[in-house]
């Protein structure tokens, strides 16, 4: 099942719910069309899956970051890190994010388990805020979903606009030195953006 659902994130990431095809994802897991529409229902059923099971992944992945275990600064710093990171080496996800948005949130609408897969990391986001806010290092009247916001809003752009931008700006948003400095520039932000 996890086959399936990787090769149909490529498949929706490159192509868009319209664009992507069954028939290719079958072939590519040597499965059945049949078999693909017997556990998923439909394409959008599959599609919806695949949306599920990338927020799932980022916020497994998220929650083994144990920033409950860090100062506040340095956890704010190492979630930001980790979202810069995770953005830059999972483009599909970040495709795919935008092809929902162009689909208006149409499917996330209908999942029953999206806004609870979200709940953790908000909750990291607010005890995160709280333990700032304790230890005098953080200024009052922050929204964790806010703060959420801010860095999503930050990391994602670097993957989806790293195109249109490099060809705008002629840089090479992937290079080395270029993404290092951009990284640290987005944690700063965030970091002062917090901070007391």
């Amino acid at each position: 099942m996890a086959g399936i659902l990787e090769v149909a994130l490529r498949e929706f990431a490159d192509k868009g719910l319209s664009g992507a095809r069954i028939d290719e994802i079958a072939a590519a897991t040597r499965t059945s069309k049949r078999m693909i529409y017997y556990y998923f229902g439909s394409k959008e059923g599959l599609y919806l899956a695949v949306l599920e099971h990338s927020y799932r992944e980022m916020r497994r992945i998220e929650g083994e970051l144990m920033l409950d275990n860090l100062p506040p600064e340095d956890a704010l710093r190492r979630l930001v890190e980790f979202t810069f990171d995770h953005h830059v080496a999972h483009e599909d996800y970040i495709r795919i994010v935008m092809n929902e948005n162009i689909e208006r949130g149409k499917y996330l609408a209908q999942s029953q388990i999206i806004q609870e897969l979200n709940v953790p990391a908000i909750s990291a986001i607010g005890r995160l805020y709280e333990r700032g806010l304790a230890a005098g290092v953080f200024r009052q009247g922050l929204d964790p979903v806010d703060i959420h916001a801010s860095i999503s809003a930050l990391t994602f752009f670097n993957v989806s606009n790293q195109y249109s931008f490099g060809q705008i700006f002629k840089r090479d948003l992937s290079a080395s030195a270029v993404r290092a400095l951009r990284r640290a520039n987005i944690v700063e932000m965030v970091v002062r953006f917090v901070r007391r």
